[in-house]
Parts: structure tokens; sequence; C-alpha cells
């Protein structure tokens, strides 16, 4: 920081960036109580950063030894908003670009995969975050019958729930960091890390829309958010990974079919018994899948949306390529005549034990599906 940014001479510029933030950084004794509440801002931003805002963008990118332009990439991809040349970054700001330039520098990273690092991350933690604050610290910052406002529970609260909740999102994004780093690392040469065969499935619930006109925005919400907790719950016991949530929909992939099979069976089941869910539907397709920054496109994706709007209710639609790996690791029958052959013959004492299938396929009607051409859907169900 040069001479020009500190003394009396930056006080004037200080105060036009403080009154371009509208938060009253330094109040006078005696201020009035309108300032309580942003005073109150302050002290929980900087709790929860651990520092002042001493910066411009220039500092901090001067700071940080990097342009100014690619430091606002940067900014930008992790979700911030421009702020002209206010002070309000802390030294956290000026390390993480450092860090950042310098994976580029050390090349560790280029320049376009570290703001895809930062993109992915400011779009995740942005979630995360506002996830917390709406469901979280709202229902705890109730005002108690000590007659403390909100605003004055939420300070100490989030004072204590801070060290508990980094060390918990640190310990969590390390365990998947290393389920993700160990699925890459099983592929079978390069390209497979990133154009990976998968099974990709859309689980979606039917009459969603008219459910919206019905239902108040409070009881939507609760199906909703019961919809969404009961599909991560199963597809993650299952060793499946769910990939996004999208109201009434979930999309969910795993490396191998059988794993996805049974996500799809057991998610039908599941929403069967709960008599306050609609019906759901579900589509699985396996195949070539691209993943970029936690999701995946590609034709298999499109193919197993297209199968679940065309499913009927409380079923599971399968493509051929699905029904094929199936048949390939053994947990399906590759032809429903040659395994009842097979299980005749092991009655009649004329043949070996037949296999122990899983799964049932039942091949459906072959219909045009848009952009896709022909297909064939299969329906799944469990073996007898």
């Amino acid at each position: 920081m040069t001479a020009d940014d500190s003394g009396a001479a930056s006080r004037d510029t200080d105060t036009e960036d403080e009154a371009v933030r509208n938060i009253p950084v330094n109040d006078p004794p005696g201020a009035a109580d309108e300032g309580d509440e942003n005073n109150i801002a302050v002290r929980l931003e900087q709790l929860i950063l651990g520092a002042d805002r001493r910066y411009t963008p220039f500092q901090a990118a001067r700071g940080a030894g990097v342009s100014m332009d690619l430091a606002a990439r940067f900014w930008r991809a992790m979700g911030f908003a421009d702020i002209g040349q206010v002070k309000a970054l802390t030294e956290a700001d000026v390390l993480a670009l450092r860090r950042l330039a310098g994976l580029v520098e050390a090349g560790l990273l280029s320049e376009a995969m570290a703001i895809q690092v930062a993109r992915s991350t400011g779009q995740t933690t942005a979630r995360l975050a506002d996830w917390q604050i709406d469901s979280f610290l709202e229902g705890l910052t109730e005002p108690q019958d000590s007659g403390l406002t909100r605003t004055e529970i939420t300070y100490p609260l989030v004072e204590l729930l801070l060290p508990e909740l980094e060390e918990f999102l640190v310990y969590v994004w390390r365990r998947q960091l290393a389920a993700a780093t160990g699925r890459v690392v099983r592929a079978q040469d390069d390209a497979e890390m990133v154009d990976r065969r998968l099974a990709v499935g859309f689980a979606d619930l039917v009459g969603f829309t008219r459910l919206t006109r019905r239902l108040e925005d409070e009881e939507l919400g609760e199906l909703v958010e019961a919809f969404e907790t009961t599909c991560s719950d199963l597809v993650a016991a299952h060793g499946g990974r769910l990939i996004k949530t999208l109201g009434d929909e979930v999309l969910f992939a795993a490396d191998d079919a059988g794993i996805a099979a049974e996500i799809g069976l057991r998610l039908i089941e599941t929403m069967a018994h709960d008599e306050t869910m609609p019906e759901l539907r579900v589509g699985i397709a396996f195949g070539t899948v691209t993943t970029r920054m936690g999701d995946v496109f590609g034709t298999t994706v499109n193919l197993a949306s297209r199968l679940t709007s065309i499913a009927p209710k409380d079923t599971v639609l399968v493509d051929q390529a699905f029904a094929e790996e199936l048949g390939r690791i053994g947990d399906a029958p590759v032809s429903e005549a040659d395994a009842a052959a097979a299980e005749k013959a092991a009655e009649e004492g004329t043949g070996a034990p037949p296999p122990t299938y899983r799964f049932a396929l039942q091949p459906m009607w072959q219909r045009p599906v848009r952009g896709l051409g022909v297909v064939e859907p299969w329906l799944l169900n469990r073996r007898d």
C-alpha cells in the first residue's frame, strides 16, 4: 500500500467508499439506532472473514502480483460482484489470488483450469451458504423468551458454529475428493478419465405442475425437500452419486449398471410407500458421458431424460445399452428364453444350476425420440 493509500490523504476516499457500501464502518458514539443492524452486519462479516476490509480490488491484485484483468476473472468465476474500487477486500482475498496465480505459474493448472476451479468452488459453496442461512440459521435464531432479537442472537451463534462448520466442511470435502480420485484412477485409460462410461438416471415426480397449483408454497417446499432428501440418501446408500436436484427431478449416476438399477427400483419402491408423495418415474441409460464441474453431459444423459419423460408412472425404463450391460455383468439374463431353458434343464437334472439374476428386463415398444432417432426402451423389474 502506498502513501496515497493511507493517512489523511485517503480519508476522503475512504469516506466515499463507505458511502458507496452504505455500511457505517466506524459509527461515532451516539449514532442513530438504525445503524445498529449495520454495525452487527459489519461485525459478523469481520467474524466470518477473520479480517477487516483493507484493499480495493486494484490493491489486492497488485499485492497478489496478478493483473487486474485476471483478478477480475477469478472473482467473477467465484461468483463475486464487480465492486469498482471500493475498499472491500481482505488479506484472505489477496492470498487466494496469489495461490491461484501460483498454481498457474508453476504449471500445475492452466489459466482456464484455474478459472474452472474458482467457478466450481464458488458455485458449490454459494449454494451451501444459502442453504445454511435459509434452512439452518433461520430456524436457530428465532427470537427467544430472553427478549433478544434475531439479529442479537445471530452473532454469538455464528461465533460458536463457525469453527465447527468449517472443520466439518473440510472433512466432507476430503472424503468426497478421495472418492472422486479413486474413481478416476480406476479408469481404463486417459480418455476414459474425461469421457467415461456411466449409468445415468433421472427420477421425476409425476404431475408436479398440477401440485404447484394445488399446494400452498410451504407445503410444496416441504414436499420438494422430502423428495430431494429421500433421493439423496438412497442414491448415496447404494453407491451412486447425486449429480443435481431440479425441484421435481433428480439426476444421479453410477459406475456400475447394477448399482443404478438398484437405485432406480429402490426409489420407486420407497416413494410408493409414502402416501404424501406423487408417483415417480425413472429413466436410466448407459454409455459414454462427459463430466465437467461435477455435472454430466452427452447423448447418454439426453437419452436418460427422454426415457424418463415416456416412462409410465412407478416404473423404470432403461435403454438397450443398459440392458446389455446388465446382461454382461450377470445381473439380468441376456435372453429370458435362455434363462427359462437353463432353469428347466436344472430342474430335470440335465444342466448346471442356473445363474441367480437380480433383475428382469422386458422389451417395450420401439418409438422415435426427438433428436435421438428410434429407441427401444426396456422395462426394468426385480426378478421373482
